[in-house]
């Protein structure tokens, strides 16, 4: 585990223990699409001040999506051939922080904002051309929304959730290679189709679908404990 999920899981179960003694603590589930299919258990914390109606809300997010150009992949990364039967898939394990403001928009709504950290794994197989491998990039970013909550009983609430996600440019590594928003690349491939000039960032990124503004529409429950 790298050093920046150790510091959110320590930051998250220190004030998730202290908020869990007072029971002002819900657990929750939402399913939907996040730049793909995808679900997210969540913890939300209330009222984090007196003066304030202010919630604070943990979340992980798992979704498939489209990984990119199986193709331009291989030419990016690996080399030139087109021999073998392209297949790929796709996930990204999103971290997420938000804060929730009360807003008057319908009975119980809510606005919400807050950091982002994501890790993006790509998957791409030639079933014939003998070559399997993977491009990952790690992510920041920010996120903005809103919600409303409609309450189902004394503990239970029906939760929908709309928004979007912006991740910033971040390096994408697969096999030997990897390329960096500043171009500092290593072992960066040539491309046949244009005079061998070395492939660079920007071709990269267009034949990966690492997350970048990720629309979001999601629908869940909440458990209050």
């Amino acid at each position: 585990m790298n050093t920046n999920k150790l510091l959110f899981l320590l930051f998250f179960f220190g004030i998730l223990n202290t908020q869990a003694q007072s029971g002002k603590i819900s657990l929750g589930l939402q399913t939907g699409y996040n730049g793909g299919l995808g679900f997210q258990p969540q913890f939300t914390i209330y009222n984090l001040t007196k003066d304030i109606k202010m919630h604070l809300r943990f979340a992980v997010g798992y979704t498939t999506l489209n990984p990119g150009n199986a193709l331009e992949a291989r030419r990016v990364f690996i080399n030139n051939n087109t021999n073998g039967t392209p297949e790929k898939s796709g996930t990204n394990l999103d971290f997420r922080m938000d804060f929730l403001l009360p807003a008057k928009i319908l009975n119980n709504s809510y606005i919400n904002f807050g950091p982002r950290y994501s890790s993006f794994k790509g998957d791409y197989k030639f079933i014939g051309g003998n070559e399997f491998f993977d491009v990952t990039s790690t992510q920041w970013g920010l996120g903005l929304g809103a919600g409303n909550f409609f309450k189902i009983n004394k503990n239970f609430n029906l939760e929908i959730s709309l928004g979007a996600d912006y991740y910033f440019p971040s390096t994408l590594a697969g096999h030997d290679t990897s390329y960096s928003p500043d171009n500092e690349n290593i072992n960066p491939r040539n491309d046949n189709q244009n005079d061998n000039k070395p492939f660079t960032y920007d071709d990269a990124d267009a034949a990966i679908n690492q997350p970048k503004f990720v629309p979001r529409l999601m629908l869940g429950v909440n458990y209050q404990l």
